[in-house]
């Protein structure tokens, strides 16, 4: 994607392939693309790093541990080749894994980085820590400025006098489509424009729907 003009706004999203939320999140920026002046650029999170030394259920210990891979396998993405890379190859694995329950291991990934266009040697820093530090870095530049007691989506939009504003969210099933996500863009950016607002929730009471 060529970079933002003047006239257009950015919205930071931080995703791990394997959050449904986050998944759901990135495709509604992508339909806020198509009807307001907005760019939405990729960047890599983990829950697995989120989740370090957490008391978890016994049921996501094990996608704690497989989910290492899909997020290295990104950083080398956009490492090597760029950031419309990782948006490729996020799209393709966050496709295989939610849509196709093609699960996080290495046969997921391949296909993934085919889908992108991407070369499949990219699947080796599944298995290497080498790009752990790099990983690491943006998790943190996106989830140190929204704070500790937060999951995934986590988006960063301009706020009061142009400011950077982290906010968790938006949570929200299904991804609303057309002008009901333009709609939903004006609200977040009215109160990231709103000196000293931090939260508006909730309880979730439906599933993550895809479509």
């Amino acid at each position: 994607m060529d970079q933002p003009n003047p006239a257009e706004t950015v919205a930071d999203i931080w995703v791990d392939p394997r959050c449904p939320w986050a998944w759901i999140a990135a495709n509604w920026l992508r339909e806020v693309e198509q009807v307001r002046p907005v760019v939405a650029r990729f960047h890599v999170m983990s829950l697995s790093v989120l989740n370090e030394g957490r008391e978890v259920p016994e049921r996501y210990r094990a996608a704690m541990v497989e989910g290492w891979a899909s997020v290295r396998v990104c950083i080398a993405a956009e490492e090597q080749h760029g950031p419309e890379a990782l948006r490729r190859l996020y799209t393709a694995m966050a496709n295989r894994i939610h849509h196709d329950k093609a699960g996080l291991g290495r046969d997921m990934i391949l296909a993934a980085l085919d889908d992108a266009g991407l070369p499949v040697h990219l699947a080796d820093a599944g298995d290497s820590t080498d790009h752990d530090k790099a990983l690491r870095a943006s998790h943190a530049a996106g989830m140190e400025p929204v704070g500790v007691e937060v999951g995934t989506p986590v988006i960063h939009v301009p706020g009061v006098e142009g400011e950077s504003i982290a906010f968790f969210g938006p949570v929200m099933s299904p991804s609303p489509r057309g002008e009901a996500a333009g709609r939903l863009w004006d609200a977040v950016i009215a109160a990231a424009g709103t000196d000293g607002f931090f939260e508006l929730k909730r309880s979730r009471t439906r599933d993550p729907i895809f479509d």
